[in-house]
């Protein structure tokens, strides 16, 4: 397993934001969130949770970002 960037949609900015954060990568587009979660920001997704990614145009380029937390 390999750790990758992933990006995490923050939750109430008020515009699009979206935090690059370390992850396992476990196959499959599946991603296990390692970094901690930030005191000061609402992520969508959590350190621990397991979710599904996909290859999405941002502003700094192609990333991989979160789009469901798999069971």
């Amino acid at each position: 397993m390999s750790i990758e960037t992933i990006h995490i949609y923050l939750l109430n900015e008020g515009v699009d934001v979206w935090r690059p954060v370390a992850a396992k990568h476990l196959g499959n587009h599946l991603y296990q969130i390692i970094d901690p979660t930030a005191s000061d920001e609402a992520w969508q997704f959590n350190q621990g949770d397991t979710v599904r990614c996909e290859l999405r145009r941002l502003s700094g380029g192609d990333c991989m970002v979160a789009i469901e937390k798999s069971k």
